[in-house]
């Protein structure tokens, strides 16, 4: 008989009930520490958010004199609007450079388009330095393809906005990167020729041939990328919407804005390439200017409207094609004539200079974005003062001075009744405002080409007397 005694076994759970549990309490701790980390993160962002000095307005007291011309008046402020985008920023290597921003609230960052239009102005003030440096840095960021970023920035759209709402300067100690996609995931074709054109342009302005030797590679990998995107048989530039300047509509194919500025950049480096003598390189781009500006005018004139067409799909009449076409003298005498009078005949500088288009686009091709901040006329029925600029500059081309003069004047007294230059204007007069949108000012793009028409301006009175 056995009289070994039997020993209890104890009442223990389940073999893998405890460790479940200790894993429910790990993740439950590593849960607890994350959500702890973020919120103090969160914290933390909105101090430093809240830190930031609080945005002033860029408005410009100007003493009224008697005897003063409103058109000084103007000019004083659109230079203070330009100077007040200067900033001098750090690039990824630890270099800085001076820079011209867009604007203050929404734009402290260089964009392609804007700095390659403001340049114009810039260089008319005097800014060599500022001008220079801001063109070596979008040289410094291009792709090797040959792309230029469409802007260098160093806030993501969310902290911009953020900073915008709570009224406060968006933080610029961070490095400047490139972006090279917009916002609607597009690449930018105007601005990779606008910047081609702004370099050529302050490179005979100073006659810096050191500058434009140093870069003329750069340059030419511009032109290739650029030559990538012809299409069809008249090897025009072909983009896709929300591509170009007016990014809040979606047209598409051969643009006459952008293929415009193709056309100048083509023509700029034959006569670049000519001081640098490179002569069979400036012969190559003196056809193909020639060519291109051929290949436009069939393409695009239409004879019956009076006008170029923005697109085969669009036949209204787009202020930027047009009026650069006239300026820089792609347009015929003839043809420049036809369409100022059709823009006057359209009352395209009414109330402010100029308006977009003549007649809009399909509600259907207007961005939802613009439609839902309750500015679907941002690009059609809207006035920009750069476009009001180059319809001066238009003007005074084709020795239409009295009209050129009294368009400056009005658009003077528009900058001095608000002190300061604004991003876009409605049909009431007054600037851009909804719940959701409040127009950028100053807009340095704007006030640059102010300064630019000004200058051209005083240039033709001085020819003239």
């Amino acid at each position: 008989m056995n009289t070994t005694p039997q020993t209890s076994q104890p009442n223990n759970p389940p073999e893998n009930s405890r460790p479940a549990s200790r894993r429910w309490s790990i993740l439950e701790a590593i849960g607890l520490a994350t959500v702890g980390y973020l919120l103090w993160q969160l914290w933390q962002y909105a101090r430093q958010l809240w830190r930031q000095p609080r945005l002033v307005s860029r408005q410009v007291q100007i003493a009224r004199l008697p005897d003063a011309l409103v058109e000084a008046e103007a000019s004083a402020i659109a230079e203070s609007n330009v100077r007040s985008g200067l900033e001098r920023r750090v690039l990824r290597n630890g270099e800085k450079k001076l820079v011209l921003c867009a604007g203050a609230r929404n734009f402290r960052e260089p964009w392609a388009r804007d700095f390659g239009f403001a340049s114009f102005g810039l260089l008319a003030m005097g800014e060599v330095e500022a001008t220079k440096e801001c063109l070596d840095v979008f040289l410094q960021y291009q792709r090797p393809s040959g792309q230029f970023p469409v802007k260098v920035h160093s806030t993501n759209i969310l902290n911009r906005v953020l900073h915008a709402v709570l009224h406060r300067e968006q933080p610029i100690t961070a490095p400047l990167r490139p972006k090279y996609k917009t916002a609607h995931n597009t690449i930018s074709l105007d601005g990779n020729a606008l910047l081609v054109t702004a370099v050529l342009h302050y490179a005979s302005e100073q006659n810096d041939n050191e500058f434009l030797a140093e870069w003329w590679p750069r340059l030419e990998r511009a032109m290739t990328w650029l030559a990538e995107h012809e299409q069809g048989e008249l090897n025009l530039l072909h983009q896709r919407t929300y591509a170009d300047w007016a990014d809040s509509i979606a047209r598409s194919g051969f643009i006459l804005y952008t293929n415009v500025l193709y056309w100048k950049a083509t023509l700029e480096m034959a006569e670049a390439a000519n001081r640098l003598n490179r002569n069979e390189t400036a012969e190559f781009y003196a056809n193909k200017a020639h060519q291109l500006r051929s290949n436009i005018q069939a393409h695009f004139w239409d004879e019956t409207l009076g006008y170029f067409i923005t697109s085969q799909q669009f036949h209204n009449l787009s202020s930027a094609g047009n009026l650069l076409a006239i300026a820089w003298g792609l347009a015929t005498p003839t043809q420049g004539n036809l369409i100022l009078d059709k823009m006057a005949h359209f009352q395209m500088a009414d109330p402010v200079p100029t308006q977009v288009v003549n007649f809009p686009y399909p509600i259907r091709y207007i961005g939802i974005e613009n439609r839902l901040a309750g500015i679907p006329h941002y690009h059609t029925s809207a006035a920009w003062l750069w476009l009001g600029s180059w319809h001066v500059v238009a003007l005074a081309r084709l020795g239409r001075h009295a009209e050129a003069n009294e368009l400056f004047r009005r658009l003077s007294e528009l900058i001095v009744r608000d002190g300061v230059v604004h991003e876009a204007y409605g049909k009431d007069g007054r600037f851009l405002s909804t719940r959701w949108y409040t127009s950028e000012a100053p807009l340095t793009w704007n006030a640059g080409m102010i300064v630019y028409a000004n200058h051209v301006l005083q240039q033709t009175k001085a020819a003239l007397a």
